[in-house]
């Protein structure tokens, strides 16, 4: 048995130990049923939970995890509208992101899909060099896409500056 302040008291009797801890205004815990005998400790089991519970929620909050950004572009985008749409992938990447690229038809541009697989293609093709493609064509009902992750390299480094600041 172990006392509330973590002193080994002994073998002592179950009777005994409960006696212990209801003289102290404690819980008496099993800590490890599968040693003969049992190892048990006298404290206050709710403070117990609640402090466990606290340090997960504190392990939750310091973890990070990539969102992902969607980037949307129409099959008839000019060539510059185009450059600010890759621009803006090569930010989110780098910021250590995931980015949902998408193509969006509506209309008749549906009938046109091959036109937007191209421009699709055109584009992972300029990305791909630095960054990797994760799914590299989805197909649902008025859009086409992709999923691009950063490279490792960029995520441990976006990882590395966050645990600095």
């Amino acid at each position: 048995m172990i006392g509330k302040n973590g002193e080994q008291i002994g073998i002592v009797s179950l009777d005994e130990a409960l006696r212990r801890a209801q003289e102290e205004g404690l819980d008496l815990v099993e800590v490890s049923p599968g040693i003969d005998p049992p190892v048990c400790k006298i404290m206050d089991y709710g403070k117990y939970k609640y402090n466990q519970e606290k340090k997960e929620r504190a392990a939750r909050k310091k973890q990070k995890t990539g969102e992902v950004k969607e980037v949307k572009i129409r099959p008839k985008i000019e060539s510059h509208d185009l450059e600010v749409k890759i621009k803006n992938i090569y930010r989110f990447l780098k910021a250590g992101n995931k980015v949902k690229l998408s193509i969006i038809f509506s209309g008749r541009e549906i009938s046109y899909k091959d036109f937007g697989r191209e421009l699709l293609n055109n584009i992972l093709e300029r990305i791909k060099k630095d960054f990797v493609i994760d799914i590299h064509l989805f197909n649902e009902n008025r859009y086409i896409g992709a999923m691009i992750t950063p490279k490792s390299e960029i995520r441990r480094e976006k990882d590395a500056k966050d645990e600095n600041s």
